[in-house]
């Protein structure tokens, strides 16, 4: 049969260890499973027998001492007297009998009454001689334990005995009844024991792997032949710490004497270090401890980890051969950490300036003292350095610093250096490589950059030195140097390298940050002169503004965005409020952002209302797409969005339209403040559905507010909480000025990584006085022409423009003619003082007149010539029931009033 790991057994299984133990476990099992039995049954009887002595001894007792005894043994008929309380007291107490007796031993009572007057069977001396006696006997009723009582009288003598009696059987029946549970015990006992002693064979089966004695004695001694001949010392310590077995070569390791086995640990004369691992057993792994002129390597692990005994285990080798060779493999595989991390704490940013600082950081912490880095002054303004292996040519500026301490003798921040090139550090720069000056204290040259600062270097404690050109793509940028003070020992041709590596890698980030700020600066400079860059000049709203890019490296090349407003003056005193967004970021959103501002303010010119203006820029937007579609699938413009409002301050109405944007919100004179419900439209560019248009009357003081979603939308808040906060925000502060509201509204919103460019345009709402503006209705008759002529007259001086009346009652004359002439429906004319004097006529007609220049035989067609030239501005403005002519006239220095009146 095949042992455990498919060795065979050499021996039955009873004839192993395990069966043997398990065959006597079992023997001395049911010895004493029997033995007990017996003790119980034996202890049963003996407790029957005491038993029955002692209840009837107690109720012989109890019945002699009874009040009336001694009276009715004296009285003339006992018998009478006794018998009953007799019988009473035998039912009660559960003996056999209780019989009363005369001295001579004449029985009185007795359960049968026909043994009553018979003589008692029984021994009476002891008790008529005073003494209580009990003895065991067999009689008719089987063997039973009697006691006599005496019953003394008055004078002390024996008047009579009183004997009471039971049956072993009637005491020993609830015992008996017990046997069989005690029995089924033993046998539960004995199964128990038994699976007990199985498992444990089983268990000592297992571990002794089904050996035979003497096969455990021949493994024992090849295990000891082993333990004592293995090159590699082992030392098993208990639980206590004292050590259990020592084999030879932890003796000669550790220098053991031979009776060292129970002694403690720490009594074994070892370092202390290695006498307190062992005592504490953990769990180590090649940890080296120095035992006199050698160093061993320690293995140790705990004993019990599977069920043993509580200890360890400890194995020691000698490693001193290999120290060397693995300290160069410490210092290699710290190098190998050093330059990794340093490619994760430097360049971290894409600024020139902060990736110096974490390079002399970084430096200063792990490789150096001190560590300074000098830049190229065309670094430092995003140029492209134009000294190629000539860098003591040009100046370098100290741009980061970092060590122990800043009072040192080394050139200050914002020191412009020009290197020396007759000194080592000034020769290896011009030429693009490194050099180690590894004793700065015997003046090698290096001094003569600046002799006094040199001494005052060595004397501060600086006495080795490594500097490193910072060189990418060819390119000198500028200049590491690293300094050590405090670490004792020198810089080595191996730290070169290191630091070699080291700057490498900071100069790759330096370029890319001077590559990126140039770039961003481009990208910048366009976006800015995309945006408006002040506030044009008009009376309809009280209007301020913020623009605020993406932070750098969060939202694409880092506050270049396609996020724009405008507000544009429109005729008639009204202005248009834009804002919109491009989506994304970089150089091609700002352009497109460029194009979109410039495509809004051309059709601005055509005064088209909100939703025509956003259908013609939808147009616009798709053929763009259409165009750039085939050349670069990324440089298309769908997804921008836009929101065009137009003010009227005459009549205080306000008409916007959107394509995919945020609604605005209206906050009214009172501070209620809503989000106004503009229709919503597609993104630009989607086309395939109008644009409709929200009509609202704004009350004066009113504020509208138009905005881009990166000031309510972020990562970490989602749009609906946004808008809920600028609405409380907006109301809180109802009663601020524009500029006042933008700083509020900022502080509220403004997240603290900002990912998106923000737009805010804040509007206070004016309006026109009624004193400012006149209106006339123009009979279809020519001869209205000179009523209206003489109406303005009298406005215009009213308004102290007398001035003007021949300009503008020459340009009404001529488009009231028109309008007369060749529209229809009711003509109107509106006279506005704002700015400027604006002078509209509004007919019924959709045709608009065209200005040509008229022939010499021509009898007409110079009216508008003449209009075009005493008007500053005129043109055309479609209404849903016709249109109006305007013209815009420039008033005198001084007149134009400069807000409402």
């Amino acid at each position: 049969m095949a042992g455990r790991n498919g060795r065979p057994r050499s021996v039955s299984p009873m004839r192993t260890v395990a069966g043997q133990v398990f065959l006597l476990q079992v023997a001395i099992v049911v010895l004493l499973v029997a033995s007990a039995m017996a003790v119980l049954v034996l202890q049963s009887r003996s407790d029957s027998e005491r038993e029955a002595r002692n209840r009837s001894v107690a109720v012989a007792e109890t019945f002699a001492g009874a009040p009336g005894v001694e009276e009715a043994l004296e009285s003339p008929d006992p018998t009478a007297e006794l018998q009953g309380p007799a019988e009473e007291a035998r039912k009660r107490s559960g003996v056999d009998f209780i019989v009363v007796l005369n001295t001579d031993g004449i029985r009185y009572t007795h359960p049968l009454p026909d043994r009553i007057g018979k003589k008692f069977v029984g021994d009476l001396e002891p008790a008529l001689e005073g003494r209580v006696v009990t003895e065991k006997i067999t009689g008719t009723i089987g063997p039973l334990v009697q006691a006599q009582v005496p019953v003394t009288g008055r004078d002390g003598s024996v008047i009579g005995v009183v004997s009471a009696g039971i049956t072993i059987e009637k005491v020993s029946g609830v015992v008996e009844e017990q046997i069989p549970l005690l029995f089924g015990a033993a046998a539960v006992v004995l199964l128990l024991a038994t699976g007990g002693t199985a498992l444990v064979s089983r268990r000592l089966r297992r571990q002794t792997r089904g050996l035979g004695p003497a096969e455990m004695t021949r493994m024992y001694e090849h295990h000891d032949a082993v333990l004592h001949a293995v090159r590699e010392g082992v030392l098993i310590v208990g639980g206590d710490g004292r050590l259990l077995l020592a084999n030879d070569e932890a003796r000669r390791l550790l220098g053991l004497p031979n009776e060292v086995e129970g002694l403690h640990v720490t009594e074994l004369g070892l370092d202390p270090r290695t006498a307190a691992l062992l005592a504490s057993g953990q769990d180590v792994t090649d940890e080296v401890h120095p035992v006199g002129d050698r160093l061993l390597a320690v293995n140790q692990r705990t004993t019990d980890q599977h069920g043993g005994p509580a200890g360890s285990v400890t194995t020691l080798r000698d490693t001193t051969e290999l120290q060397a060779l693995s300290g160069r493999a410490d210092v290699a595989r710290a190098r190998l950490k050093l330059l990794y991390d340093a490619g994760t704490e430097i360049g971290t940013t894409l600024d020139v300036v902060r990736t110096c600082e974490e390079l002399t950081e970084f430096a200063a912490a792990r490789f150096a003292d001190y560590a300074t880095v000098d830049l190229v002054e065309a670094v430092l303004r995003s140029e492209e350095p134009t000294a190629t292996g000539t860098g003591t040519g040009v100046d370098l500026r100290r741009v980061a610093f970092h060590g122990l301490g800043a009072d040192t003798s080394l050139y200050p921040l914002g020191k412009t250096i020009r290197f020396v090139p007759s000194t080592p550090v000034g020769f290896s720069l011009g030429k693009g490589e490194a050099v180690l000056q590894a004793h700065l204290g015997s003046f090698t040259g290096w001094q003569e950059q600046d002799p006094d600062r040199a001494r005052r270097l060595v004397e501060h404690g600086i006495h080795s030195m490594i500097a490193v050109p910072l060189r990418a793509r060819g390119v000198i940028l500028g200049l590491a140097i690293f300094w050590r003070s405090e670490k004792p020992e020198p810089f080595e041709e191996e730290d070169l390298s290191v630091a070699e590596e080291l700057v490498a890698r900071a100069a790759v980030s330096v370029d890319n940050a001077r590559r990126y700020t140039r770039e961003h600066t481009m990208a910048v400079t366009l976006q800015r002169s995309l945006l408006p860059r002040g506030l044009p000049e008009q009376n309809a709203v009280d209007v301020a503004y913020r623009y605020l890019p993406a932070q750098a490296g969060l939202g694409g090349l880092g506050g270049v965005g396609g996020d724009w407003f405008d507000i544009i003056p429109l005729p008639g005193a009204r202005v248009a409020l834009v804002v919109g967004d491009v989506v994304g970021h970089g150089l091609h959103a700002a352009a497109t952002m460029g194009r979109l501002r410039t495509a809004v303010h051309n059709f601005s010119t055509l005064d088209l209302p909100p939703d025509e203006l956003l259908w013609h820029l939808d147009e616009l937007v798709a053929r763009i797409d259409q165009d750039e579609s085939g050349d670069d699938a990324d440089a298309g413009v769908t997804g921008a969005t836009c929101l065009y409002a137009i003010y009227d301050p005459v009549t205080g109405h306000c008409t916007m339209a959107r394509a995919g944007h945020l609604q605005p919100a209206i906050v009214r004179p009172d501070g209620t403040t809503v989000l106004a419900d503009v229709p919503g439209g597609p993104p630009l560019g989607l086309g395939g559905l109008p644009f409709e248009t929200l009509d609202v009357r704004l009350p004066e003081n009113s504020r509208l507010v138009l905005y881009t979603d990166g000031l309510v939308e972020d990562r970490d808040r989602d749009i609906d909480d946004g808008l809920a906060l600028l609405l409380r925000t907006l109301a809180d502060h109802a009663d601020l000025t524009p500029e006042e509201t933008c700083e509020e509204v900022l502080g509220a919103l403004l997240p603290t990584r900002q990912r998106d460019d923000i737009a805010l345009l804040v509007s206070r709402t004016r309006v026109l006085d009624s004193g400012r503006v006149a209106e006339w209705d123009v009979p279809h008759d020519p001869s209205a022409v000179a009523e209206v002529r003489a109406s303005v007259t009298g406005k215009l001086a009213e308004w102290g423009l007398a001035e003007e009346a021949f300009t503008t009652e020459l340009i009404l004359s001529e488009l009231v003619t028109n309008a007369i002439r060749y529209a229809a429906g009711p003509i109107r004319v509106r006279l506005i003082r704002d700015r400027s004097l604006i002078c509209e006529v509004a007919d019924g007609s959709s045709t608009s007149p065209h200005l040509r220049q008229a022939a010499n035989t021509d009898e007409g067609g110079r009216g508008l010539f003449l209009v075009a030239q005493f008007a500053d501005r005129w043109g055309t403005r479609y209404t849903g029931d016709g249109k109006v002519i305007w013209t815009e006239q420039p008033l005198p220095d001084g007149d134009a009033p400069p807000g409402p009146l």
